[in-house]
């Protein structure tokens, strides 16, 4: 099997940029926990940030965490998104750059622009869909002549459920025509919270919503054809048997990668396109009226500037707790699981798709520990690990890509069963 290999020129099989921040810094403590699954047993890596004392703060904080004292003379490398002749540095050094640096819609592009134009591949953990696609938009072309990958949405947005549902094609006897996903995010005594950054990219994304419907306009994609009955579209809020509790839309990335990697695959590989629809759990009765408040209140704020800035100054408060500038302790992430339940209906083998309604259904399920800083880097990095040992499985050319669109024919999901996020069948015909 041919892997990525190191040379003098490119020393480093991975470097972790954004290392000192609140994501990075659990990304760096599990690159150094898979160091024995690189190629050939090996993996040369580095961190890289704006500040070198923080950089080297991270890395002894890291080698304590785990008690890994080797980690202290991890190489560090400073680079910073103003500064492109350092970020210019930086990606000759490395075969692939995590880039943890974010909101990305503010200094991810810089990162892609020098990763292409130095041969670097470039992994991110983007759950921002009018940086996705413009970034597909503007750089797919140059990625390809360059042969060089970036693929975003290597987290917990969108992994689960960009694979989750080519697992459950791949699981079904027949052809799958639509999946419905259900979250449910469980959490233990301690409760939990995500960090401000990711509530920096909720609010700007609102903002500029208006943004993602010219990037796709200029696209000019028809819309992909609907195979067998057309899935019907919930309501903003419902209870839902499937998980017992009441739910709403998902508002993140997941359904604009899912339809990129459909797409992809239907033109690609002419696989029947399936439909998708994503829905999150939000808990009972008083959880419900508390979401439908601070839904009613986000989306009036989100359109002032004035109002945006209340919501970036005091995260905590008007998120009825869910985000906070310190982001969860490690008690409260230790508490914390997910699940993503996937219901997916289509045709039995030899039953026409164009004739009746949906004969079979499936389910499967991704399960794994909290979402945001234990799941996301496990998967990022084995999405590293997987181009390192497997890219001779990606698509032949460079690109911009999703996680789907990369990974289909490779052991991604093998890999990440083995490393506690899983992927199983719960029901089939």
């Amino acid at each position: 099997m041919a892997t990525l290999t190191t040379s003098s020129k490119r020393p480093y099989h991975i470097i972790v940029f954004g290392a000192t921040g609140f994501t990075g810094q659990f990304v760096v403590e599990e690159v150094s926990r898979t160091c024995n699954e690189g190629p050939g047993g090996t993996l040369q890596w580095a961190v890289a940030g704006r500040n070198r004392d923080r950089l080297e703060k991270t890395l002894v904080l890291a080698a304590d965490a785990l008690r890994k004292p080797e980690l202290k003379c991890v190489e560090v490398i400073v680079a910073d998104v103003a500064e492109p002749e350092s970020l210019a540095i930086m990606c000759k050094q490395g075969i692939i750059v995590l880039n943890c640096v974010g909101p990305y819609r503010f200094y991810g592009e810089p990162v892609v622009k020098a990763c292409i134009e130095n041969g670097a591949h470039c992994i991110d953990i983007c759950g921002e869909p009018q940086f996705l696609e413009g970034i597909q938009l503007k750089y797919h072309s140059n990625a390809q002549e360059k042969g060089v990958y970036i693929i975003g949405s290597c987290g917990f947005d969108s992994i689960p459920a960009d694979m989750g549902i080519l697992y459950t094609q791949n699981q079904f006897r027949g052809t799958l025509t639509a999946v419905e996903s259900f979250l449910t995010i469980n959490t233990g005594p301690e409760g939990g919270c995500g960090h401000d950054a990711m509530w920096q990219s909720a609010i700007f994304g609102f903002a500029d919503s208006a943004s993602l419907r010219r990037i796709r306009r200029k696209f000019g994609h028809t819309p992909l054809e609907a195979v067998g009955a057309r899935i019907k579209k919930r309501g903003a809020l419902f209870f839902s048997k499937e998980i017992e509790q009441y739910a709403i839309h998902f508002m993140g990335s997941d359904p604009s990668v899912v339809r990129r990697t459909q797409r992809y695959m239907h033109k690609e590989h002419k696989h029947s396109p399936v439909q998708y629809m994503a829905y999150v759990g939000i808990g009972g009765l008083f959880s419900m009226l508390k979401t439908l408040f601070a839904g009613v209140v986000f989306w009036f704020m989100v359109k002032f500037s004035l109002g945006r800035g209340l919501l970036t100054e005091f995260p905590e408060f008007f998120s009825f707790g869910l985000f906070s500038k310190t982001g969860p302790t490690r008690k409260q992430m230790d508490g914390t699981s997910f699940s993503l339940r996937l219901m997916g209906e289509g045709y039995m083998s030899g039953h026409d798709p164009s004739q009746g309604k949906p004969n079979a259904k499936i389910s499967t399920e991704v399960t794994g520990p909290e979402p945001g800083y234990i799941a996301t880097p496990i998967t990022m990095v084995q999405a590293a690990i997987t181009l390192l040992n497997e890219h001779h499985c990606l698509p032949n050319k460079g690109g911009v890509y999703t996680p789907g669109s990369a990974f289909a024919r490779t052991t991604l999901i093998d890999r990440l069963n083995k490393h506690r996020v899983q992927f199983s069948l719960k029901n089939g015909q």
